[in-house]
């Protein structure tokens, strides 16, 4: 398709739903026990079902009538239009005139008379599939051994260099897919320009049999080249202790070439670092860093995790991908936790979002959040310039429980500030360690950890949504 030109976007305050959030919300007042208890069918109705995840959004500080004014809202300020602009390649990143496609990234390979998304003249599936199994195949040759260092050893050590979106997606995805990886390869990530992060990165690894994956759009990123030379001079030095080495710019270049790959699409710059520009992973610039992970910025984590488990996860992002584009706004799982979003901070005041995982895999998710959320709601002004109108986002952090338990959950119980709070639980592990032999002790014989784990997070749930009256406390 061609771009046609975006509408402007809607101010939401000059909006009738917004006026009437804004009347509605001097005039109710949140008591979820007593919700609870007038409608029993609550729970079930605002628990919503997005390709694999079940969401409860019932001990949310919303009516109906709340749901119905935000979802009015969304109408009002046309976000089905806009979504729809954003799937199909229009150009709703006005300043920099481009689309934005991070959505292309995951769509199937089209089949038969499926039509391709066509951006601009360009067939964007054909583009995304045939760098993605450029990146497949590179990854299977790594995977089986036949991608060697210049000693011929297969690689065990993959240290991704990259910063932002660069890093936190693929590491956030790592840690999260663990139990998937292959045995016999590990993944570090360094991305802090302190130079104790490469320094500690690198210990204990042998340069015969390590790969660093450069990924820099631009290959001018000043952290990531800059830690990058330092791998580059880490790389030279442990292979010459080793006799691996000859002292000679050819040598060099050569250990360059085998033990550096990149991605980017600055096929100059990489050149001149010494990587092979056919050993470069390309994105194209409509693709914001902070939506990256599932391009070739992902190629440490499809190294990991090998191409059939990283379709796997393009598979899950386009299931919530079609839910978006394809649910009625009242069911919308992603645009009612936005619309709640919007709730809480120009309605109700909150500030901050605490994201609370109760899964160690996803203890980089909230990190990982952040970005994606606060460098999206960073900005002050509108698509024009103009200031914006209301409040744009929260900062959002977190940790996984129960650590949190017992660190900062005192004050969002007890506290003064709201604090709206995700809690997120993995119904079946991907570990084997569920079941203790006790002792007798505090843990008995044959308990079920994970059971316990989540009875931690129904309890926690409950807590913060009704509390204990006075009577109760005195009554314990």
């Amino acid at each position: 398709m061609t771009s046609q030109p975006v509408p402007p976007p809607t101010d939401p305050t000059t909006t009738p739903s917004w006026t009437a959030l804004t009347v509605h919300r001097d005039t109710v007042e949140p008591d979820l026990r007593a919700w609870f208890a007038a409608d029993p069918d609550r729970a079930r109705r605002l628990t919503h079902q997005a390709a694999d995840l079940t969401v409860d959004l019932s001990k949310n500080l919303v009516t109906d009538e709340t749901i119905e004014l935000l979802v009015r809202l969304a109408e009002e300020v046309h976000l089905d239009d806009r979504l729809e602009a954003m799937f199909t390649g229009e150009h709703i990143n006005v300043t920099e005139d481009r689309a934005v496609l991070h959505t292309a990234l995951r769509r199937p390979t089209p089949l038969g008379d499926d039509e391709h998304l066509v951006v601009d003249g360009q067939d964007v599936d054909a583009d995304v599939h045939r760098e993605l199994a450029k990146v497949y195949d590179f990854a299977d040759k790594v995977r089986s051994g036949e991608w060697t260092g210049v000693t011929g050893e297969r690689v065990r050590t993959v240290v991704n260099i990259g910063i932002g979106g660069s890093d936190l997606g693929p590491v956030m995805a790592y840690e999260a897919l663990l139990p998937y990886k292959h045995e016999e390869i590990e993944v570090r990530f360094v991305s802090n320009i302190d130079p104790t992060d490469v320094a500690e990165k690198t210990a204990g690894l042998d340069p015969r049999t390590t790969l660093f994956v450069v990924a820099s759009k631009t290959f001018g990123t000043l952290e990531t080249l800059t830690n990058a030379r330092l791998a580059r001079d880490w790389l030279w030095t442990e292979l010459a202790a080793v006799g691996a080495l000859e002292d000679t710019d050819e040598a060099r270049q050569a250990a360059v070439a085998q033990h550096f790959v990149a991605v980017s699409t600055a096929l100059d710059k990489v050149a001149a670092f010494g990587i092979d520009p056919a050993n470069a992973f390309g994105f194209w610039d409509w693709v914001g860093g902070r939506y990256s992970v599932d391009s070739a910025i992902g190629t440490s984590l499809a190294i990991a995790i090998g191409p059939e488990r990283f379709a796997e996860l393009l598979a899950g992002f386009h299931a919530i991908d079609e839910h978006v584009r394809r649910t009625p706004f009242e069911r919308n799982v992603p645009v009612l936790m936005g619309l709640l979003n919007v709730w809480y901070v120009n309605f109700l005041d909150a500030h901050t979002h605490a994201v609370l995982p109760y899964a160690q895999y996803l203890h980089r998710f909230p990190a990982y959040l952040q970005q994606l959320t606060m460098e999206s709601n960073g900005k002050r002004v509108r698509w024009d310039g103009s200031p914006v109108t209301t409040e744009t986002g929260e900062i959002f952090w977190g940790e996984p429980g129960t650590n949190g338990q017992h660190a900062f959950y005192q004050l969002i119980h007890q506290g003064t500030r709201l604090i709206p709070a995700d809690f997120i639980a993995v119904a079946n592990p991907a570990h084997p360690l569920v079941d203790v032999v006790g002792d007798g002790g505090a843990v008995q014989p044959g308990t079920d950890v994970h059971g316990l784990f989540l009875a931690n997070f129904f309890a926690q749930t409950k807590a913060l949504a009704f509390g204990k009256t006075a009577d109760e406390v005195r009554a314990e």
